[in-house]
């Protein structure tokens, strides 16, 4: 066994598993299900690494495993070996950083007074509110969903009103852009437009 600290083997996606796997234990599959419920939201990682993960963090003892039934064919159960909760215990301490944001509507909006016309993109950000709807849509489910995890009521509703929150602050930035960009008469972009003319 490793002499190194917990942390020195583990990532973000690590941290990921092993908090999805949490006290009830997960299968592979069944993490893949809950990252797709929250992933837009809160993390992004590919779905090929949530299967493969698990079997990663139980060779480093992480993770226990064990075989039950599944639907179709016998699926591996993963459940937090004491190495597991002293990682997740230790990483939990640590001071939270603000999270990283990448938006490629972002970078839109900053780049917009390169558009022929401006209220193309204002277009392009209002696309958004479909996805907002879905994800809204998610959230919903999972308040539903919430009763199977009694352990977690407090983390979960915590977790909802940030997403919501999130949700809410797109909305209300889509509605600026589009007042910014959607004007008629595209004032100050045509003037600089002429500056790089």
């Amino acid at each position: 066994m490793s002499s190194r600290p917990p942390s020195d083997d583990l990532n973000g996606l690590s941290y990921v598993v092993l908090t999805l796997i949490g006290r009830n234990g997960a299968s592979a599959h069944d993490l893949v299900q809950m990252a797709r419920r929250g992933q837009r939201l809160y993390w992004a990682g590919a779905e090929s690494k949530m299967y493969a993960e698990p079997k990663r963090l139980q060779r480093l003892g992480y993770l226990r495993s064990r075989k039950e039934p599944g639907k179709t064919r016998e699926r591996t159960y993963y459940t937090l070996s004491e190495k597991g909760f002293a990682a997740v215990d230790e990483w939990l301490a640590r001071p939270s950083a603000f999270p990283r944001i990448q938006s490629e509507a972002a970078l839109r909006v900053q780049a917009s007074d390169l558009a022929s016309d401006p209220r193309s993109v204002a277009a392009s950000i209002a696309a958004m509110r479909a996805e907002i709807d879905e994800q809204s849509r998610l959230l919903d489910e999972g308040e539903r969903r919430a009763a199977m995890f009694p352990h977690r009521q407090i983390q979960l509703k915590l977790l909802r009103a940030l997403g919501r929150r999130l949700l809410n602050a797109h909305l209300d930035w889509i509605e600026e852009v589009e007042r910014e960009l959607a004007r008629e008469d595209g004032a100050g972009y045509a003037d600089a437009r002429e500056v790089f003319s």
